[in-house]
């Protein structure tokens, strides 16, 4: 299968993200909880589509069941600015019932409609089943969303652009930290 370069390197950060929300400084799995959390901040988290879209994805965590896989694989071939509408890209999906109003919210942003195609992908990467998975003990999950049984122990698909992807994941990271300077908070070093 190819992935583009665009979704080769943001699929690193889309993973980094949440391993980063599964676990508490106690090392606790409360990766469920805090997507919650993240799903009750969409408002405010649309505004960060285009500049982290690895951060705002995250929302859609198991919202989706794929129904064409080839469907998916060619998504993947994509680079950003090549993706089709997300009509096209809904039809080869199931969305899970908690996650309409999301995707109601995050379509009414000019790069909504883009922005959905990326969350698909970048969680149809997530759950490509050539990974193995192992799941975790239960939290007791939110009744917000379904139960999660995440991956841990990731392979990355191959060893190749490692660097490009640090570079990539690193430019991702300073544009977000410009981005919420600019929005009022204080930059995190």
């Amino acid at each position: 299968m190819h992935i583009s370069p665009y979704f080769r390197n943001l699929r690193s950060a889309y993973f980094a993200e949440l391993d980063d929300l599964s676990q508490d400084s106690e090392g606790l799995y409360v990766l469920n909880q805090r997507l919650a959390q993240r799903r009750k901040e969409i408002e405010f988290l649309v505004h960060m589509l285009e500049i982290s879209p690895e951060m705002v994805a995250v929302v859609f965590h198991k919202a989706f069941r794929f129904t064409s896989l080839a469907a998916m694989d060619h998504l993947l071939t994509h680079e950003a600015e090549e993706l089709p509408e997300w009509d096209s890209v809904a039809d080869t999906i199931e969305l899970a019932p908690w996650a309409h109003s999301l995707v109601q919210t995050v379509r009414k942003q000019p790069m909504g409609d883009w922005f959905l195609s990326v969350a698909a992908a970048l969680e149809y990467l997530y759950t490509k089943p050539e990974h193995p998975q192992a799941a975790p003990a239960d939290d007791g999950a939110s009744e917000d969303a379904p139960h999660d049984t995440e991956r841990e122990g990731r392979a990355p698909f191959d060893g190749a652009d490692d660097e490009d992807d640090e570079d990539s994941t690193r430019a991702r990271d300073e544009a977000g930290a410009d981005w919420m300077v600019e929005q009022g908070f204080d930059r995190k070093d």
